[in-house]
């Protein structure tokens, strides 16, 4: 060949200041471009080869150098791949790249938002024009009688190329750094890199510092040894992986020292090829925030975590890697095209996640309901999230109950036929242990939802079956803990005398008064809240709404006094007594507050007021 001068085929010069600037953010994407043209050249000459048009060095195996020399300020990316000859150095180079790039141009050359030009045109090699000053190609191609090519270019539209001497088969690229992006010339940092996005690369990567000396023959041992692992777990056979394997696969990923609960392997080829391991991660701590993490690969390149058009959005509380070879990327390698391909694949994980679930449900009941308190907030989220994901694991949603057993929903209502499809529920069991003493006395169960997600999943179920309703421990009173004798003219009757001592003990004008003849003669009494106000307001707290939600909901407070028990019977018996009238408000007020208290805590005044109560209480009896 001979030596040539030329502009690359662009109308404008508008194009490298574009590229400088434009993802200036995520500026080290130019070595994934560059590494990830290394590792297509070396797949294109090994499918050659195996088609039989292309022969391999005698000993071949595909190499991938990342050479980093601070002093020249170069980093040099070789690979043993295919290589290019002059005219694909034209085409390839100074051509098909940019394609047309005169319309992105125009389109973007005022944009500010770098996300406005994400996904509309392909980095690839002059990615390399973000940080060089000076780019250059030395390559080899595989064809037989082919001439070397070197090919420079200074970051403008001018290029040279000429005949080289390189005389070993592939391409090497080396970047002219320039002097705003100079931090890339820590090897730390290119290394920082280079496991971000290669970690699992297919071809061995070397990391070579060229200014390091190499007085030591560990120096040399560390440079012979690949950054990445060729062979990440999740291309082996599920039926191949032993439990250690994945843990400590996880382990590595994800630098989490706990081991996770369980896991999903993703092995398919057909409809589409996929292959990847999910991870249900255990909860340190009842409040340990669900963040989780699931990489994205494609062809074992990592592409980004947690792309919400791949991965549905309440598995993003999981972790784990997905390798999708035939994602629709465009030529960035990044953003994703083909809405209903990717439809597909999301469909497929949200089924594969529940096929799991289902059969531990229905093959590991014991470790499943063992897991369920560390999964139970993403399975609800889930639920909420995405209705195909409900649909198929509404059969196997379970709940904890205050006797320590697990059950579903359908479950509870059969054991409980007394509650006329009331399901009730606990959400702090020490502060409503009252509550929960007396159900387990009439024989009643209760379930435990105490996480925030709750609030939120209750009115889920709800609407989703409308004959069932949740109803906390102290919204209601059921049948069977009435005592079987009770006379509700009776009732009636001491409610009507009781009511004016209890408000003005309590200073609560609005209070109910309710009296109830119950089992449990040990209570004197028990404060109600309405359900639907209670709940109002819990939402209202959560999503920080300012208006007055005692204008819509009032507080629907109920004092139930049971007429079986001495204390409710001595007062309305001391109420005949004008000379006692302080010794019964007295009485009343703390009979109020200890039923207040097996129910939330105080307000600070009130509590003031309970203490000094009560050292009068105890003066009185010495």
């Amino acid at each position: 060949m001979v030596n040539e001068k030329g502009y690359i085929s662009i109308e404008t010069e508008n194009i490298f200041p574009i590229i400088k600037k434009w993802l200036y953010s995520d500026k080290d994407i130019f070595l994934r471009e560059i590494v990830s043209n290394a590792s297509d050249a070396i797949s294109k000459l090994k499918k050659l080869h195996d088609i039989g048009e292309a022969s391999l060095p005698e000993g071949y195996k595909p190499r991938i150098e990342v050479r980093v020399n601070k002093e020249n300020g170069t980093i040099a990316v070789s690979d043993n791949g295919i290589g290019m000859t002059d005219e694909e150095v034209k085409k390839y180079i100074n051509q098909i790249a940019f394609s047309g790039v005169k319309d992105f141009i125009e389109k973007y050359k005022d944009k500010t938002d770098d996300q406005q030009i994400i996904g509309h045109f392909g980095l690839g090699f002059y990615s390399s024009f973000m940080v060089s000053d000076k780019v250059t190609i030395d390559t080899l191609s595989y064809r037989e009688g082919a001439d070397a090519v070197y090919w420079e270019s200074t970051g403008n539209t001018e290029y040279s190329m000429k005949q080289s001497e390189k005389n070993t088969l592939g391409t090497v690229v080396t970047l002219h750094i320039a002097e705003d992006s100079k931090e890339f010339l820590d090897v730390w940092k290119i290394r920082e890199i280079l496991k971000k996005y290669f970690a699992f690369l297919q071809y061995e990567i070397y990391l070579i510092d060229e200014n390091k000396k190499k007085d030591e023959k560990k120096d040399e041992k560390e440079e012979d040894k690949p950054i990445n692992n060729t062979s990440p777990l999740w291309l082996k056979n599920p039926r191949d992986c032993t439990d250690e394997e994945y843990k400590d696969f996880y382990h590595e990923v994800f630098l989490d020292f706990n081991d996770p609960l369980f896991w999903i392997h993703i092995n398919m080829d057909y409809p589409f090829n996929m292959k990847g391991i999910i991870y249900f991660p255990k909860l340190k701590h009842e409040f340990e925030p669900l963040e989780g993490k699931i990489k994205l690969f494609y062809n074992q390149v990592f592409v980004a975590d947690n792309i919400k058009e791949v991965i549905p959005e309440f598995l993003m509380l999981l972790k784990g890697c997905l390798d999708c070879p035939e994602l629709p990327l465009n030529v960035s390698r990044s953003f994703l095209q083909n809405e209903g391909y990717v439809d597909k694949i999301s469909n497929h994980i949200i089924k594969k996640v529940a096929d799991k679930l289902k059969l531990l449900f229905n093959k590991e009941k014991e470790n499943y309901e063992k897991y369920w308190d560390d999964i139970n907030p993403f399975v609800k989220y889930g639920c909420l999230r995405e209705p195909k994901f409900f649909e198929r694991v509404k059969d196997i949603i379970i709940y904890k109950t205050i006797n320590g057993k697990y059950v579903t929903q359908s479950e509870y209502l059969e054991q409980n036929k007394d509650t006329d499809k009331t399901i009730y529920y606990v959400n702090d069991e020490k502060q409503q242990a009252q509550y929960i003493q007396m159900f387990k006395e009439q024989g009643l169960d209760a379930v435990i939802l105490n996480t925030l997600i709750d609030t939120h999943f209750i009115s889920f179920m709800e609407s989703n079956n409308r004959e069932v309703k949740f109803r906390r421990v102290d919204a209601d009173i059921t049948g069977s803990m009435k005592s079987e004798d009770s006379n509700e003219e009776d009732n009636k009757k001491l409610a009507e005398k009781l009511e004016k001592i209890f408000r003005e003990s309590t200073n609560k004008e609005k209070l109910k008064i309710k009296v109830e003849a119950l089992k449990n003669e040990s209570t004197p009494a028990i404060v109600l809240i309405s359900e639907e106000a209670r709940r109002f307001k819990d939402m209202s707290r959560t999503f920080g709404t300012n208006f007055n939600t005692a204008d819509l909901f009032p507080d629907e407070e109920t004092l139930v006094l049971n007429s079986n028990n001495n204390i409710i019977k001595r007062i309305a018996a001391l109420l005949e007594e004008d000379n006692r009238k302080e010794d019964v408000k007295l009485a009343a007020a703390h009979v109020y507050d200890l039923a207040a208290m097996s129910q939330r805590t105080l307000e600070p005044e009130s509590m003031t007021k309970f203490f000094a109560r009560s050292n009068e209480l105890l003066m009185r009896l010495l």
